[in-house]
């Protein structure tokens, strides 16, 4: 099976969709993995009758999430650039090209390789300090707001019941 045509290479550019579906009142809604930042994006579902606490929760869980993938997307793209300059600068190094005669691609072995993760790790340790801090400071934040939205709703369910109790007593 031999060609004199060059194989061609498909075409590896990266697409997201940007179909996000109206939010529910009854389910979230969870789509397939970024190919950017590889997380499963999420539309939160919106209530009937949602108290201002719980839009408030919905809202932080929500922006938490964009601000997360678009942590993760630069974070993924970043990497990925280095990446592939340090292999370059390795092979040519080497005094090789990115492609073998069969017009593979070329890659460094595992030790090689540790170096760039290393380098890249060190690199970034501030950004992913700072975002592990501000990742956690988000997290407490809406676990707080969920211990208060379930109060409140413990609290009105309660209290519900009460007043119905009340109205339909009889009275003597």
């Amino acid at each position: 099976m031999c060609s004199s045509k060059q194989a061609t290479q498909p075409d590896t550019t990266l697409t997201s969709s940007t179909f996000r579906p109206v939010p529910s009142s009854t389910h979230d809604w969870i789509g397939p993995p970024n190919p950017l930042s590889n997380l499963r994006p999420i539309v939160y579902r919106i209530p009937e009758n949602e108290s201002e606490l719980e839009k408030q929760l919905r809202h932080l869980r929500q922006e938490t999430e964009d601000w997360n993938h678009e942590f993760w997307t630069k974070q993924n793209i970043s990497f990925s650039k280095e990446k592939d300059s340090f292999i370059a600068s390795q092979l040519k190094a080497k005094g090789l090209s990115l492609r073998d005669e069969q017009g593979r691609r070329r890659s460094l072995n595992s030790e090689e390789m540790a170096v760039f993760y290393k380098n890249f790790l060190d690199k970034n340790r501030t950004r992913h300090v700072n975002y592990n801090k501000e990742w956690y400071r988000r997290n407490f934040t809406i676990t707080l707001l969920m211990a208060r939205v379930t109060l409140n709703n413990m609290w009105r369910t309660v209290t519900d019941r009460h007043s119905s109790k009340k109205n339909s007593s009889p009275t003597t």
